[in-house]
């Protein structure tokens, strides 16, 4: 395992590109903090929220930012891991009424997807705020779209309040294969997008993707401050399992490892920071899952000691000079496990977005081979991407 490949290069050459690579931190106003600009949308209007805990205007959420200044709050509706974020990954999210403003809150991560009908005619306009990390299996964009396509059938405003993506730099992954579409990829993108929620509601409508191609009446609260080529650390963990800096560069790529039989940290003080199972003869990094409530229940090898590698220095010292996904984990794991027919498991090939990607790590194909084969595809989207562009790129332009 190549953990410390920070030593090949100068370490004062490293040390430069990544103080610089963490010291982008221009003042970034995100659209939520913009009230002036969807206000007026707002006065005498029925308002629904689709919002979680990072949600905040200056450090107040949105729903008291609004209530506040005698917004009407109708409904407010809840992505996975909750309103509060306090539900662990895969966990159903209830319906139930806010303590602490009485305003009612209907899961969108439970027996429904999608607001209904009945739920839309009690509203005349739906805010999207939720801060999303730039990955195609987080299932915030996967809301986003079944929220655009009730407001498109229902003929509602749909207002997005932009956020940052802190994975906003590179594009990489497979493009996902349409005849593997779940609620962890809907759209025909690759694991790496690229785009903030605004961007991607944009690429929504314009490529087409609701149902019955329907456009969603929509319109966007662009941040001041922010471009693509900027490093952001987000100031409130987006959900449970993505406590700091390292986790949210290394979910892309250790997400992957929910498709494969090894622990990838749940249930210990380093989610999506480390891999491993029990038994396993290579790596020096021990750590056992915990029971953690609201953030790892029932986490795979709970209370069983396993072995594996730590990454939080790739993150922090690879990652920023080559950032890109890495599978050259998977490919390392899999060519030294002694259990290779039941390396991976039934979820693998619908977070690879394809059946390709597990025959290519079975077969011993390179790593370059398979990025290779990632490109005609690649190359495709990122054609696509630039026309929904709304910041600076990484090379400065404005596509």
């Amino acid at each position: 395992m190549r953990r410390f490949e920070y030593k090949k290069i100068g370490l004062f050459t490293a040390a430069l590109f990544i103080f610089s690579y963490y010291s982008l931190t221009a003042q970034i106003i995100t659209g939520a903090e913009q009230v002036n600009k969807y206000l007026p949308a707002l006065k005498g209007k029925r308002v629904g929220l689709v919002v979680n805990q990072t949600s905040v205007v200056q450090g107040i959420h949105l729903v008291d930012t609004l209530k506040k200044i005698n917004v009407k709050i109708v409904t407010i509706f809840a992505p996975e891991h909750g309103f509060r974020g306090d539900h662990s990954a895969g966990a159903k999210v209830k319906s139930s009424i806010d303590e602490k403003t009485g305003i009612q809150v209907i899961s969108l991560y439970g027996k429904n997807y999608k607001p209904s009908p009945d739920m839309m005619k009690k509203l005349d306009v739906v805010i999207f705020d939720i801060q999303d990390v730039g990955a195609r299996f987080y299932t915030y964009i996967s809301t986003l779209h079944y929220v655009m396509e009730a407001c498109a059938e229902n003929k509602k405003l749909l207002i997005v309040l932009d956020r940052p993506n802190p994975n906003g730099f590179y594009v990489d992954g497979p493009v996902l294969d349409m005849k593997f579409k779940s609620f962890v990829g809907l759209h025909p993108v690759p694991v790496v997008h690229g785009m903030t929620v605004g961007e991607y509601a944009n690429m929504i409508n314009g490529q087409k993707w609701l149902k019955d191609s329907l456009k969603c009446k929509l319109e966007l609260v662009k941040m001041k401050g922010w471009n693509h080529g900027m490093k952001y650390n987000l100031p409130i963990k987006p959900s449970p399992n993505l406590p700091t800096p390292e986790s949210i560069a290394l979910y892309p790529s250790v997400c992957f490892f929910e498709g494969i039989n090894y622990s990838l940290g749940r249930g210990t003080d380093k989610p999506f920071e480390c891999i491993g199972k029990p038994g396993n003869s290579h790596g020096d990094y021990l750590f056992t899952p915990k029971n953690i409530k609201g953030v790892a229940e029932n986490p795979p090898f709970m209370n069983k000691e396993c072995r594996g590698y730590l990454l939080t220095d790739y993150a922090k010292y690879v990652f920023p000079l080559n950032p890109s996904l890495n599978i050259n984990w998977m490919i390392e794991m899999y060519q030294n496990d002694s259990l290779k027919d039941k390396f991976f498991n039934n979820f693998f090939n619908k977070l690879a977005g394809n059946d390709v990607l597990m025959q290519q790590i079975k077969d011993g194909v390179s790593e370059a081979n398979i990025r290779k084969s990632w490109e005609p595809e690649l190359t495709k989207f990122k054609r696509i991407r630039k026309k929904y562009m709304l910041y600076p790129d990484v090379d400065g332009i404005v596509n």
